[in-house]
């Protein structure tokens, strides 16, 4: 995690005043980010009841068109946002905007070519490193060796995870371009990231920059959306996934992200993310039924050790009130 205060990837303090409300302290800090990362790791199961022969890109764009567009027009300030902003921050928004339509657009590719287990690991496994890297090259705050040993060991963790099965199994080919798409998805992920908390940082609210980031990237995609097959869409079981998949992965999950980001550093608030892939196995063996090896409990082990030490850190760079 970074070691000095930048605008990009640390919080401002709060300035004098009355004591924050309890309201404030709950939406301060690592909460916030860990229960988005919760209502992202429902996100396979949820996609796996959407009816049969959906596009996995279908899915993913169409939650992020609806959620997206819900998340401005119910984000206050959002409107106005851009005219509150400086002309490098309205670049700012539309590097976000872009950063955050390409999640969607590379991730599912990805999970075409290779996998859920692969595509995950290298998606989510690299955007805490992308983050840390791109906090470094921006504004020179070079990563902590808490932050290093923390990540890497919830990286470690991660894979362990999700690709137990395959190591204990049978191994496929790997697909070089399902890699490069993944790591695109990561990179997108961590650009967005740190965009969002840059603006947030600079005193625009979290609500506006989200609602403005999403709302903006629901429009850049849903003419992929539209070009695919939607069919599905108009199914009542396709209807309650997407409705779903909107409300609570984008709408109420990014929402909560940005509040996190208020007093979380970007890098190290995409690297409590990787809780996602925790919660998504753990629905798979209580809710789809599915099995996990050794591997795999052993690396949830490790993923929450990392989580944990991760968590601590926050706790000990938050800003003084």
């Amino acid at each position: 995690m970074p070691t000095r205060t930048s605008p990009l990837t640390h919080a401002c303090p709060a300035p004098a005043g009355p004591r924050p409300s309890r309201r404030t302290n709950l939406l301060g800090g690592p909460a916030p980010i860990l229960t988005s990362a919760v209502l992202w790791g429902t996100t396979g199961t949820a996609s796996s009841l959407a009816p049969a022969g959906a596009p996995a890109a279908a899915i993913g764009c169409a939650s992020l068109t609806l959620g997206g567009i819900l998340l401005f027009l119910t984000s206050r300030g959002a409107r106005s946002l851009p005219a509150a902003c400086t002309r490098n921050e309205r670049w700012l928004l539309v590097l976000g905007a872009l950063a955050v339509a390409g999640y969607p657009v590379t991730f599912y590719p990805a999970v075409a070519r290779t996998g859920v287990a692969v595509a995950t690991v290298i998606a989510l496994g690299s955007a805490p490193v992308f983050a840390g890297l791109l906090s470094w090259i921006t504004a020179g705050a070079r990563p902590t060796a808490r932050w290093t040993a923390a990540t890497t060991a919830a990286v470690l963790g991660c894979t362990l995870l999700v690709l137990g099965p395959q190591l204990t199994g049978h191994t496929t080919p790997m697909d070089l371009t399902g890699v490069a798409l993944a790591a695109c998805a990561g990179l997108s992920y961590a650009a967005y990231s740190l965009i969002g908390g840059r603006l947030i940082t600079h005193g625009h609210p979290s609500d506006a920059v989200m609602g403005v980031l999403f709302g903006a990237a629901g429009l850049l995609v849903l003419p992929l959306m539209l070009i695919t097959d939607t069919h599905w869409l108009a199914t009542t079981r396709g209807a309650v996934v997407a409705v779903y998949l909107a409300l609570f992965t984008v709408y109420l999950a990014y929402r909560l992200f940005g509040h996190g980001l208020r007093r979380t550093p970007a890098s190290m608030a995409t690297s409590l993310t990787l809780t996602e892939p925790a919660v998504a196995a753990v629905l798979g063996v209580t809710v789809l039924g599915e099995r996990l090896p050794a591997a795999s409990w052993c690396g949830l082990a490790v993923l929450a050790l990392g989580l944990v030490l991760l968590t601590i850190a926050v706790g000990a760079t938050r800003p003084s009130r």
